[in-house]
């Protein structure tokens, strides 16, 4: 995979490892012959865009009446970070979220990324998946509460992601704003100076098409959906 210089956007997928060993301690009780395997899921995010890099994915389990969001409503701070600055390390905190999985690269125009994720049984249900369009000032690409329980043993599902705006960052295009590799410039910035609502994007102006301040040229517009989301269940 390409790696792109985004700074603070390539983080480690870190949650959930544990050593394993075939060697039992001798207190451990036996484990029962019909306790339930983890299901293990693998989730594969494919930019669709021109030139718009997506940072490293998160991958959310949470339970099944939980959101990331809700259009007409304000973003939680830790979508904010993610919409601002690709960070998603805030999202394992909110109510409701089990087991989060992070990707460790930006994903190039074109190109894909897989992570995995093991979810014990009883906990099974919604799954969400996130990641930031670098090249603008609060957009992310989403797919929002999918329910695991529908995938069988050896399924898999094929959805697509629409971009959003956080509605926390005015889309200014302007210089310094953006930590995309267009502008390398400020990420997540707790003020908040937009509608304060999240939305559906309504894509990028550009320089070449007028916005004389823009640091972004018309490459960067997009439509949607921005990423596919391969999903499949492997156990």
């Amino acid at each position: 995979m390409i790696k792109l210089g985004l700074g603070s956007l390539l983080m480690a997928a870190v949650l959930g490892l544990g050593a394993c060993s075939d060697e039992k301690p001798p207190s451990q009780a036996p484990i029962p012959s019909n306790a339930p395997v983890p299901r293990l899921y693998s989730v594969t995010v494919t930019n669709l865009t021109a030139n718009q890099p997506l940072s490293p994915m998160a991958v959310i389990a949470h339970s099944a009446d939980m959101s990331l969001f809700r259009v007409t409503e304000p973003a939680s701070v830790a979508l904010e970070k993610l919409a601002e600055g690709g960070d998603t390390t805030g999202l394992v905190a909110l109510f409701g979220v089990s087991h989060l999985a992070r990707g460790i690269e930006a994903i190039p125009p074109g190109m894909s990324d897989t992570v995995s994720l093991s979810i014990p049984t009883p906990l099974v249900a919604g799954l969400s998946v996130a990641t930031m369009l670098v090249n603008t000032n609060d957009a992310f690409a989403t797919v929002n509460g999918y329910d695991l329980r529908s995938l069988a043993l050896g399924d898999e599902v094929d959805l697509y992601a629409l971009a959003y705006d956080a509605g926390t960052e005015a889309n200014s295009e302007a210089r310094g704003t953006m930590p995309g590799p267009a502008d390398n410039g400020e990420g997540f910035n707790a003020a908040r100076d937009d509608v304060n609502r999240v939305h559906i994007h309504p894509g990028v102006i550009s320089a070449d098409d007028g916005l004389g301040d823009s640091v972004l040229s018309a490459s960067h517009r997009f439509n949607n959906p921005v990423a596919k989301i391969k999903i499949h269940r492997s156990r």
